[in-house]
């Protein structure tokens, strides 16, 4: 990334990270009006999907929607608040886990249901799956730790709890709130996020049938592949995209059967 990119230069990226608050929203992991996707722009600014006056909520974000700002909250570029719009109140959350992780360039906070259900029932994000999602499994085996705290990270002290307790791992659950998955692209951020929620909700089936939960044997783990980013990542993010616009067809499909 440059340095000093213009605020007028970063079109692209406020486009990506709309596309990526719609995807987290038709997965259900943002269905109403909480949750933001950042993206690290350089030392002191970031670009954020933040409220304006006519919120919608993430699965209606627009370009427009995402601002550019500093790390404290204020304006990255001269009219970026304009408009009535302002960042999240969760803003340090974001901030910190980039002032704090230089591996890191991308912030998504959401609030999946099934991520926050299976923590409150104690069932943690285990490598239950083996090549049903390897990248999960994977991401799984290496930990996903807790923070305890159910409370809205809107300032720095409670953000650093939160960082400390990520430490250097790629995603938190925030006990009775939600997660915080960061990577260094906003495509690999979202899609980490989706494979704990999906490990959660299959967490919640196995335990609602009454099974037990178990990780992966060490003889399976070892034979699974590494498909590489071009898989993992490329084409799962495309999928994602496609998956996206076909929601939006049905939906557009429905509404015009039903007027």
């Amino acid at each position: 990334m440059s340095s000093t990119p213009s605020a007028k230069g970063l079109d692209t990226e406020r486009h990506a990270i709309a596309l990526a608050c719609r995807v987290l929203a038709a997965r259900g992991l943002a269905p109403g009006i909480l949750g933001h996707i950042s993206l690290r722009v350089d030392k002191d600014r970031l670009l954020i999907r933040c409220r304006g006056p006519h919120e919608r909520g993430l699965a209606f974000t627009r370009a427009k929607d995402i601002r550019l700002v500093t790390l404290d909250g204020e304006e990255g570029a001269p009219g970026e608040l304009d408009d009535g719009y302002q960042p999240p109140n969760e803003l340090p959350l974001h901030s910190e886990v980039l002032r704090t992780r230089r591996d890191v360039n991308a912030v998504v906070h959401a609030h999946p249901e099934a991520v926050v259900a299976a923590d409150l029932a104690g069932l943690g994000v285990r490598p239950i799956v083996g090549a049903f999602d390897i990248p999960g499994f994977r991401l799984a085996a290496d930990g996903v730790p807790v923070y305890r705290r159910g409370v809205l990270v809107r300032n720095r002290q409670l953000a650093q709890e939160m960082v400390a307790a990520m430490a250097d791992r790629p995603v938190v659950v925030l006990r009775a709130h939600g997660l915080t998955s960061a990577a260094e692209s906003v495509e690999r951020a979202v899609l980490q996020a989706i494979s704990v929620d999906t490990i959660s909700r299959l967490s919640l089936q196995i335990a609602s049938a009454g099974g037990t939960l178990a990780d992966l044997p060490d003889d399976d783990a070892a034979e699974l592949p590494d498909l590489g980013n071009a898989f993992n990542e490329t084409i799962a993010w495309r999928h994602e995209l496609a998956r996206l616009q076909t929601h939006r067809s049905s939906r557009h499909t429905s509404k015009k059967r039903s007027s």
